[in-house]
């Protein structure tokens, strides 16, 4: 058996790591490579294995970074089966729409300042790609793919429908489990029950996104969070949050209507979810209240729902969009994308990054050379759709409310999987990925791009 990594290997984003056994090729994740350079030509390039060899794409999550790519992985060729859970569907579907019509939006702008520009991949595309899903997986139910290889998916915890895959293999007499953690979330969660791993894994392929540090405690984050609404609402101005459409607007919807029906902050503020995509997603958790915890199932069963709020307005249009820029004091607005790289945040972040009174708060990871990593590191100004915008608002980062476990999370993790021979560290800025490396025992692998082990 071989496995190769083709993404997330020695950085954070473009997931893909490749299985061969038994005369199958095997695709764990097809991700879009995300940063200081997110444009079509870096996506563009080989994946470093043939499209047309794969027979399976198993589906860890819907983010961007692990699934991105599929429609290009169609388009050059591969024609096997993509299995996920029926929540990972719902919002892959979601996903690469949005991607789908960001690139052509791309391309577009590209022609218009004279450049020779096709996307990397159109909405015919991404329905081509839809097309390619399969069978669904539930929790701790084996999948049979032939040829002695079965996969079965285990609740991640990081966003709605994310899974650890364990590949079982029996190959020449001998069965070798091999685990890919995918994106592990924290241990406590407000909507999503806690990881679950399976042990007795031989081989495990894990993320290493927060292998240097913990986060903070909930507690201490949500008086931070609540503290810095209501540090720019005694100054009068607005708040704009980036954030990531799925998971993280949901988890920042629930909060906010806890803060205001403690008391913590003020009720009445205007809260605008400027993103069609975390729109949508909400409505997909909504449809899929067996994947959240008890409580918020029975909340939602009920008709109460956890993601309403007194004044929430749910901002569709662009045009509504850009009305949002004439509020000069008392919004909160809430728009894609977390890093900052695109969507309407970009928008907002012009009219308001300038303003003393207001208040720019970061609740996610922001990667190297990304416009949010560029604000939180301390530019005094930066350049937005070709103006230079000096940086005047309060900038907050909050780093409690990610969706990645902290050190102690994963150690806790990799624990409950046995006793591999071999760990394989991913998904990871090289500092973070040499600490947890530090921090486990046994055989630790660090993957080069396109770097290949028989295991």
């Amino acid at each position: 058996m071989r496995i190769s990594f083709h993404g997330a290997a020695g950085g954070v984003t473009g997931s893909c790591h490749l299985v061969e056994a038994n005369g199958q090729t095997i695709l764990i994740d097809c991700g879009m490579f995300q940063g200081g350079g997110e444009l079509p030509e870096d996506n563009s390039q080989a994946f470093g294995f043939d499209p047309y060899s794969v027979n399976f794409l198993l589906l860890t999550h819907a983010h961007l970074d692990h699934c991105g790519r599929i429609p290009l992985l169609v388009k050059r060729g591969f024609s096997g089966e993509i299995i996920a859970t029926p929540a990972t569907c719902d919002l892959t579907r979601l996903v690469l729409m949005d991607a789908a019509r960001l690139n052509e939006e791309d391309a577009r702008r590209r022609t218009r300042h004279g450049l020779s520009s096709e996307p990397l991949y159109d909405s015919m595309d991404a329905l081509d790609a839809i097309d390619r899903f399969g069978r669904k997986a539930k929790y701790r139910i084996p999948i049979d793919l032939g040829h002695g290889i079965r996969a079965t998916y285990f609740e991640a915890g990081h966003i709605l429908g994310s899974a650890s895959i364990l590949l079982e293999v029996r190959e020449q007499g001998q069965r070798r489990r091999v685990l890919f953690s995918g994106d592990i979330g924290p241990a406590t969660r407000p909507l999503l029950n806690e990881a679950a791993p399976p042990g007795d894994a031989d081989v495990v392929v894990m993320e290493s996104t927060y292998g240097d540090r913990d986060h903070r405690a909930l507690s201490a984050t949500l008086d931070e969070f609540y503290g810095a609404i209501n540090a720019a609402d005694e100054r009068g101005g607005n708040v704009v949050i980036p954030t990531f459409a799925l998971e993280r607007a949901q988890e920042l919807l629930f909060y906010l209507r806890e803060g205001m029906e403690a008391g913590h902050i003020r009720p009445s503020w205007q809260v605008f979810l400027d993103s069609p995509m975390a729109i949508s997603a909400t409505r997909i958790y909504r449809r899929h209240p067996d994947l959240l915890k008890s409580a918020i199932a029975e909340m939602l069963r009920s008709g109460d729902d956890p993601f309403r709020l007194p004044a929430l307005h749910f901002t569709q249009d662009a045009a509504d969009s850009a009305a949002l820029n004439r509020i000069h004091s008392g919004a909160m607005l809430i728009a894609g994308s977390g890093m900052c790289t695109g969507g309407r945040v970009r928008h907002h972040l012009r009219h308001n990054l300038g303003q003393a009174d207001g208040s720019v708060i970061f609740v996610g990871f922001a990667a190297e050379g990304t416009l949010a990593r560029i604000i939180l590191d301390g530019a005094r100004s930066v350049k937005l759709m070709g103006d230079e915008i000096p940086v005047r608002a309060q900038i907050h980062t909050i780093n409690g409310f990610s969706a990645h476990a902290g050190q102690g999370d994963l150690l806790g993790w990799h624990a409950r999987t046995g006793a591999p021979e071999i760990t394989f560290l991913v998904h990871g800025e090289e500092p973070a990925r040499q600490a947890l490396a530090g921090a486990l025992t046994g055989r630790i692998e660090l993957p080069l791009m396109h770097q290949s082990f028989e295991i």
